[in-house]
């Protein structure tokens, strides 16, 4: 695994969510006390994001951390989309 893919799968897992829940990363990020460009750069695995803000995420995204985490449920073509 190199050093970002834990950043891009995590990003892809954050956005999987939130297009689920029908949310912006605007409101995402609102509602989480994060910046919306925040919430687009960790999407892009453009920064890296604390314990704490992935715990802010995941109680807006109302998923515990493990479920954030789980990457096992994003799809093949979101992954293979990197590579």
């Amino acid at each position: 695994m190199k050093d970002n893919d834990i950043n891009v799968l995590f990003g892809k897992r954050v956005r999987q969510l939130r297009e689920q829940k029908g949310i912006s990363q605007e409101q995402l990020g609102f509602d989480a006390g994060l910046h919306r460009t925040y919430i687009g750069q960790i999407e892009r695995a453009e920064k890296n994001i604390t314990l704490k803000n992935i715990e802010k995420i995941a109680k807006r995204l109302d998923v515990n951390v493990s479920e954030l985490m789980d990457f096992s449920k994003l799809d093949d073509d979101d992954i293979e989309k990197d590579k």
